[in-house]
């Protein structure tokens, strides 16, 4: 699904020997210390007596922008004290983030609802709790211009794409699809969804190899801007009110009930780093470049970086609605074996800070 320059992303899970190396070497590169916050404290004496370790896991988007800009600025270090060590590694993928979580590699996630959904499946609903959200909306069906495009009937005979099988656009346009009486290629019908990582799907789009593709931010601004295409369906358009996820925090659930103290102080540095990126949207996106490069070695052009921020919300709602609705596409597209997430979440963290300050807490 970034920094969005990746798409958040779940399907099938690699061996767990094999995210258990790449967790070890992500490690050795992906740690970072964090700078010292530059405005306002948010951790006091409670914090100030925290201590231990929290490893973080997290994707190089803009989906994932209060992990990227609270570690730059500090604010994470600042909520949970000088004691607390905090360990970064950053994922491209959310299945080999779920295989570093249920690896015991990572302690707290930043990670889309579908693969949370499908770690918390194949748990039985035992290794992690969502509790708070963090990016609502960001992802867009981009298609080319030149293809003829202008309903869901000209889809008839295309060729389409999404980030990778069974991830969270992946369903989102499978269902669509569904919805709009149109069958795959396998299933019978004319239409073709060719997963593919997003550097991919460009390349192929510039090509005139793909008609369209579902995916996250900035990839569907760089599809418009470098692959001749234009904004067939924004997604938000499809939920009530504009409103559901693209990003939530996870955290194992052996962490949570070992050290809810240590969660809460993250939650804090958590809201804090939502509302300076609302309060500093520009500040914010000079930041989340200069990490994305940092990242993966390559900066996002400033008015795709722009146009891609206006298209999502930065948020702690976690938008619950949106992850059962999307846990009951996964189902009935036979991705999970269930739709039974009624306890994946657990927000009495979050609440809790909410009201600490002052803020509307989460029904």
């Amino acid at each position: 699904m970034a920094i969005k320059g990746f798409g958040e992303k779940s399907g099938r899970f690699i061996p767990l020997l094999i995210i258990i190396s790449i967790s070890l070497a992500l490690s050795a590169v992906g740690c970072r210390q964090t700078k010292p916050a530059a405005e306002k404290k948010t951790s006091g004496k409670q914090s100030e007596a925290l201590s231990g370790t929290v490893r973080v896991g997290y994707f190089p988007n803009i989906t994932h922008s209060q992990a990227i800009v609270g570690l730059s600025r500090g604010i994470f270090q600042q909520a949970l004290g000088k004691k607390v060590k905090i360990e970064t590694q950053v994922f491209n993928a959310g299945p080999s983030e779920i295989e570093a979580l249920f690896a015991d590699a990572i302690d707290i996630g930043y990670i889309g609802p579908n693969p949370a959904i499908n770690g918390y499946i194949k748990s039985n609903g035992e290794a992690l709790r969502v509790i708070a959200g963090a990016t609502s909306g960001g992802a867009v069906f981009i298609v080319r211009k030149d293809a003829n495009i202008e309903s869901a009937k000209d889809l008839h005979g295309k060729k389409l794409a999404s980030p990778q099988l069974g991830n969270t656009q992946d369903v989102a346009l499978r269902t669509y699809l569904k919805e709009n009486g149109l069958k795959l290629k396998d299933q019978g019908g004319d239409v073709e969804v060719a997963p593919a990582e997003n550097p991919d799907i460009l390349t192929l789009f510039i090509k005139k190899e793909l008609d369209g593709a579902w995916v996250p931010e900035p990839w569907g601004a760089r599809l418009e801007k470098e692959g001749n295409g234009r904004l067939f369906i924004d997604e938000r358009d499809r939920w009530p009110g504009g409103k559901f996820v693209t990003a939530n925090v996870i955290v194992g659930a052996k962490f949570l009930k070992e050290h809810p103290d240590l969660v809460k102080a993250w939650l804090k540095g958590h809201i804090e780093t939502t509302n300076w990126i609302n309060d500093n949207p520009s500040a914010a996106q000079t930041i989340l470049n200069g990490e994305i490069k940092k990242l993966t070695g390559k900066s996002l052009a400033d008015d795709v970086l722009s146009k891609a921020f206006t298209r999502l919300t930065v948020t702690w709602d976690p938008v619950k609605s949106s992850l059962f609705k999307s846990a009951k596409s996964a189902f009935g597209l036979g991705f999970i074996k269930s739709d039974d997430v009624k306890n994946i979440y657990d927000l009495k963290p979050l609440n809790e800070v909410l009201k600490e300050q002052g803020e509307p807490q989460i029904k």
